[in-house]
Order: structure tokens, then sequence, then C-alpha cells
């Protein structure tokens, strides 16, 4: 029962973010998102309403609440509204499924404290915008960036199962060094591998399954900027 609860009270949330990020959303697309039957939506919306949330009900539009509710105190330009809008498009392109799904959440709660006078334009700006990648690009995305940047931040060794070019497969215990995306936006870990006993790379996309252990290593000597130095240097 307190699952329920919680998971309702997570989807209250939720849908009043999403009701502050847009300016009209129907039952039907809520119901859609969050897994739900559009009579549960409609019982929220009503929970939310006798909670003191002003939303209105527009036919043929939908759902969506006056322009004076805003969660303050963050308020944004023009033209940091459009950068916001900018960055999600360049996200949305990006080869990692981690990175995508947060920034799609966190850009959410952002949009909601927009005002509706500046959220029009980016709403019309966001038509006539578009990243070529996020369209025709179907090839295989990696879903660990953030875990890896967790645990490069941490020093936390890592073990993966890891499927090379050859399409041999292996497991590694690597510590994390570095991150960086290649020429083909796909992301590349630099990580020192203890059965190699040497800095490795590992594509993000060959990680077949990932595990952060508890076990700390001390951080290494050299910078990523020598490393790269070296690497340049023996090519």
């Amino acid at each position: 029962m307190l699952d329920n609860d919680t998971k309702r009270i997570t989807r209250l949330i939720a849908i009043l973010t999403q009701l502050q990020s847009k300016r009209f959303l129907t039952a039907n697309k809520l119901a859609e998102k969050f897994g739900v039957s559009n009579r549960t939506i409609y019982r929220d919306i009503k929970t939310l309403e006798s909670a003191g949330v002003p939303i209105f009900t527009e036919e043929g539009k939908g759902f969506s609440i006056i322009d004076d509710y805003r969660i303050p105190p963050i308020m944004f330009t023009e033209d940091e509204a459009n950068a916001l809008l900018t960055a999600e498009l360049i996200i949305q392109s990006s080869k990692d499924s981690s990175l995508i799904n947060k920034f799609s959440e966190a850009i959410s709660k952002v949009k909601a404290v927009i005002p509706t006078k500046i959220k029009r334009k980016t709403e019309r700006l966001e038509q006539k915008m578009g990243i070529s990648n996020i369209y025709i690009d179907n090839s295989p995305k990696s879903k660990y960036l953030l875990e890896i940047q967790k645990a490069l931040v941490e020093y936390l060794v890592i073990t993966i199962d890891y499927t090379n070019q050859s399409g041999q497969s292996s497991k590694r215990s690597l510590e994390p060094f570095a991150i960086y995306s290649n020429k083909n936006n796909e992301w590349v870990m630099v990580a020192f591998c203890r059965l190699r006993q040497e800095f490795r790379t590992f594509s993000l996309i060959k990680i077949d399954k990932l595990i952060i252990t508890t076990e700390n290593f001390e951080p290494h000597k050299i910078t990523f900027e020598q490393y790269l130095s070296k690497v340049y240097q023996n090519e």
C-alpha cells in the first residue's frame, strides 16, 4: 500500500511538472507517459485541484495551468530559454540513453518555471529546429554514461562485460580515468585495466553490463591532458 501511495505522489508531482512545462496536455498523453488509464489521470487532476493547483480544461486542447502559477524563484530570459532548448536537442542526439533520459527529466523541471510569454516563443522555435542525428541515427546507444561519471569522480572500481570490435567478449575490472566523445559522437571511457595493467579505451556502446563496486582505487598521478599528449606522441 505504501508503495502505491509513493508511486501516486511521485506521479502527481510529475504531472504538475509536465503541466507547468507545456501549455496544454491531454489525458491521453499523460496516461501514455505514466502508463496508467485516462480514468486515473482524471482522478489525479481532481486531487491536484483539491490541493489548490489552478488547473483548467479547454475543450479540444486538454489541461493547463493559469499563467501566473509559477515555482519561484528561478526566472529565465528569452535567450537563456532558447539556449536550453538548443542544449536539449543536442543532448537528444547523444548516444547514451542515461544522459538523454535524465536531461529530459531535468529540462521538464526547468521549463516549468519559464514564463508563458517566453515559453510560447520557445515552442515555436522548437518546431523549426532539429539535429539531424535525432531523426536519422538508429545506431545502438550506450546506457552507462552517468554511472561511469559517478564511479570516476568517487574513484570506484567498476567491472564490465565487454564485447570488442571483433566480437570477442571479456570481463574487465577497471579504474575509470576519463570520458570523451569521439568523432562519431560516441562516448568512450579511458580506464586503467587491471587485466592488461595499462590504460585502455572502451566504447560505452560495447559495454554489455556494468557494476560499480564498493572498492576505491588510488587516483592516478597522470592528468587527462598528459594522457592525451602521450597518446598523440605515440601515433
